[in-house]
C-alpha cells in the first residue's frame, strides 16, 4: 500500500510518523513545494520518496491533504478530479464548512473524508514533526454519512491505529465550537504577544520578568502565521462572533477594575475557576 502526504509538515508528518509503527509495510510519499520541507521530511523518516501530486494521487491508496486550509480549498477540487476509482483523500484542516461544501459540490464527493485532528503544538514544518502527537488525541470527522463505506473505514482504521479518539460533527457546528475553544485562544495570544511587545520595547526587561504563566499564555503567539491567517479568513463569521462576546467581557472586567469594584472581579474569576472542572471531566474520557 502507498499513502502520500500533501503537504509535510507538523501534522501530516507525525500522522506518517505514527501510522509507520503500525504499518511497516506501507510505503510513504510526499508532496511538497519547500526543498526545505523535503529534505527535512526524507533525513526524518516522515517518507520515503518526494513525488509530484499528480503521481501521488495515481498510486496511493490514501492521500492525505495537510496543507493550510486555503491550499486545501484550492487543491481538492483539483486532487478530486483526478483521483481513480477505490481511492480516498481525507483532509486535516482546522475549519471544515468552506471545505466540505467544495467538497459537496464534486461528483466524487464519496471518496473525501472531513477530518480535523484536535492536537497540534506552536511549531510547524516537519522538524516539529513527532510519533505521539496525535496518541489520545479527539479528532472529529464532517459529514461522515457523505463519504463511502470504504473511504471512511479506511480513514477511521488509520485514525484508531494512532491512539486518536474519533468525534462525529457537521461542519457548521465544528467551525463555531472551534472559534471559542481554538482559534480564539490564538489571537488572545497573538494579541497578548503585539501588546507586551509594543509596550516592552527592552526584550531583556521581558525576559527577566516573565512568568511562566506569561510563557504559557502567549506561547500560541509563535504559531505559523501563514497556517493560522486562512484559518481565521474561513471562518470569520464564527471567529468575529466569538471575538465579539470576548471582547464585551474584557470590557466589564476593566470597569470592575476600573471602579475598584473587588466582588464583580472575584464573581468573574471564581465563574471562570470552573473551567477547572470541565478540562478534568475530558481528560478522563
Amino acid at each position: 500500500m502507498i499513502l502520500s502526504i500533501i503537504g509535510v509538515g507538523l501534522l501530516g508528518g507525525s500522522f506518517a510518523l505514527s501510522l509507520r509503527e503500525k504499518y511497516p509495510n506501507v510505503k510513504f510519499v510526499g508532496v511538497d513545494n519547500s526543498l526545505v520541507n523535503q529534505k527535512i521530511a526524507l533525513a526524518k523518516g516522515i517518507v520515503d520518496e518526494i513525488v509530484t501530486l499528480d503521481v501521488a494521487l495515481q498510486i496511493s491508496e490514501l492521500n492525505v491533504l495537510a496543507t493550510p486550509v486555503d491550499a486545501i480549498n484550492k487543491l481538492l477540487p483539483y486532487m478530486l478530479d483526478h483521483l481513480p476509482e477505490g481511492r480516498t483523500i481525507m483532509d486535516l484542516g482546522s475549519t471544515k464548512e468552506a471545505i466540505c461544501q467544495i467538497a459537496d459540490a464534486h461528483a466524487k464527493r464519496a471518496q473525501f473524508v472531513a477530518v480535523h485532528p484536535m492536537a497540534g503544538t506552536e511549531n510547524s514544518g516537519p522538524g516539529a514533526a513527532f510519533k505521539e502527537l496525535l496518541t489520545d488525541k479527539y479528532v472529529i470527522i464532517c459529514d461522515k454519512e457523505k463519504s463511502n463505506a470504504e473511504s471512511l473505514g479506511l480513514v477511521e482504521t488509520f485514525l484508531r491505529d494512532v491512539g486518536m479518539k474519533i468525534y462525529y460533527m457537521q461542519p457548521t457546528e465544528h467551525d463555531l465550537h472551534l472559534a471559542y475553544v481554538s482559534h480564539l485562544s490564538h489571537i488572545s495570544s497573538f494579541a497578548l504577544g503585539l501588546t507586551v511587545l509594543d509596550k516592552e520595547k527592552d526584550e531583556k526587561a521581558i525576559f527577566a520578568m516573565a512568568s511562566t504563566g506569561f510563557s504559557s499564555t502567549v506561547r500560541l503567539a509563535k504559531s505559523s502565521p501563514q497556517m493560522w491567517a486562512p484559518i481565521f479568513d474561513q471562518n470569520k463569521t464564527n471567529v468575529s462572533k466569538a471575538l465579539g462576546d470576548y471582547i464585551e467581557l474584557l470590557k466589564k472586567f476593566k470597569d470592575a477594575i476600573d471602579q475598584h469594584d473587588l466582588e464583580t472581579s472575584l464573581d468573574f474569576m471564581s465563574k471562570a475557576n470552573d473551567i477547572r472542572r470541565v478540562l478534568a471531566g475530558i481528560e478522563k474520557k
